[in-house]
């Protein structure tokens, strides 16, 4: 859907990563896997979830055909249910575009505490999301709670206080406003460092 280049937030964090020693990235909602396959060709090794079997096998097959898949495994996970790790298991945690799914505030909460839960002390969380001054919030189907739906996709728009709320007992390291596709659309990439 979004090409075989990866996004500019797989960049920022590969760079981060870097910068802080870590090895091992867990991607949360992978998708068809385009920043997997990007970490894993600039030597992390990945963990990529996803709530589809069908398409976590497109990226296993991607990952063998680009000679990576020795560094690729891959979990069911509905975002809605606790991560299958450890507490204190995972170096730093991706999460391109699932936090602005259609999830409620409750739910976005949640998530992000078992982010927390399975990052290491010290570990890394980079995620991005839509923001509310985006072409097209308020537009479409309202659900409440900032989610609007148009053309059968539900977006949760974030205010800025709720990034805040989001990084409330962590180290905020950054909120960096930036642009993709054709629309574009409007997002944060927010990093943010777990508590030591």
């Amino acid at each position: 859907m979004y090409g075989e280049k990866p996004s500019a937030a797989a960049v920022h964090a590969v760079g981060v990563y870097r910068s802080a020693g870590a090895r091992d990235v867990l991607e949360l909602e992978a998708g068809h896997g385009r920043d997997v396959l990007y970490f894993a060709r600039e030597g992390f090794t990945v963990q990529a979830t996803d709530f589809s079997a069908t398409g976590l096998e497109q990226l296993q097959e991607a990952a063998r055909a680009q000679g990576v898949d020795g560094r690729v495994t891959t979990a069911v996970h509905d975002v809605h249910d606790p991560l299958p790790l450890p507490d204190a298991s995972a170096d730093v945690i991706v999460a391109h575009m699932l936090l602005c799914m259609a999830l409620s505030t409750k739910e976005i909460h949640a998530a992000v505490g078992e982010i927390r839960r399975v990052l290491r002390p010290g570990g890394i969380f980079v995620y991005t999301v839509r923001y509310t001054d985006n072409v097209h919030y308020g537009v479409g189907t309202a659900h409440g709670d900032d989610i609007y739906e148009r053309s059968g996709f539900a977006v949760h728009a974030f205010p800025r206080d709720l990034v805040d709320a989001l990084a409330d007992g962590w180290t905020m390291n950054e909120v960096h406003a930036f642009e993709e596709g054709d629309l574009p659309r409007r997002l944060w990439r927010v990093t943010q460092t777990s508590p030591h």
